[in-house]
């Protein structure tokens, strides 16, 4: 099945983007530190908490190419999108992009949302079907992956496209290059992901 593309959309705001209504949610201080392993199984804790690529580590776990489809590419100008609050030092006005990522064959293992400066999303996107950590590396775009949410919580939406039900594991991260941010994006994986890794565990209700 061949990855989807979809040119911007000019109008501001046409769909939303699916974040997760959370049960429990993390800030920065509590990535940094880790979850105990009772509250989040270590190899969950690579996959969400580590600063590799999601799309290579998705590949290794796989064992087969992961693909992207694009769902939306939409000019969202200076609103703040329902993005977590950290969206405010992307510069605008920003585009927001919507992906699935999934194997070859066609499982979706991933959801993600991401925010980039309009003037400068073609520079680093040329090949908007391509995963993101694919484009950076073909320029040899030098990144650091700044993880600053973890979230535990349901979206209907993911459960449909999923074919799993929830609760779900996500995250939000900015990508910073040469010291400037480039991209917040918005990631929610698929609990297929336990086969690979397995169980996911739960977080302690507050």
């Amino acid at each position: 099945m061949a990855s989807a593309t979809q040119p911007i959309n000019p109008n501001a705001l046409p769909c939303a983007w699916h974040a997760l209504e959370p049960q429990w949610q993390a800030g920065s201080p509590l990535v940094q530190q880790g979850l105990p392993h009772d509250q989040m199984a270590p190899a969950w804790q690579i996959l969400l908490l580590g600063d590799g690529s999601p799309t290579r580590h998705l590949q290794l776990l796989t064992r087969e190419p992961t693909e992207v489809d694009v769902i939306d590419m939409s000019r969202v100008g200076m609103d703040l999108d329902g993005a977590p609050d950290i969206i405010r030092v992307v510069p605008g006005p920003r585009v927001r992009r919507q992906v699935w990522l999934r194997t070859a064959s066609g499982q979706r293992l991933a959801y993600a949302a991401s925010w980039w400066e309009a003037s400068h999303v073609d520079e680093y996107l040329h090949n908007k079907s391509l995963p993101i950590w694919a484009s950076l590396a073909r320029l040899r775009t030098e990144l650091y992956r700044d993880i600053q949410g973890l979230y535990f919580g349901n979206s209907p939406a993911l459960e449909a496209a999923f074919g799993q039900p929830g609760p779900f594991w996500g995250r939000h991260y900015l990508f910073w290059h040469r010291g400037k941010p480039l991209t917040l994006i918005y990631e929610v994986f698929s609990p297929y992901l336990t086969r690979y890794l397995g169980p996911m565990q739960r977080p302690i209700e507050p």
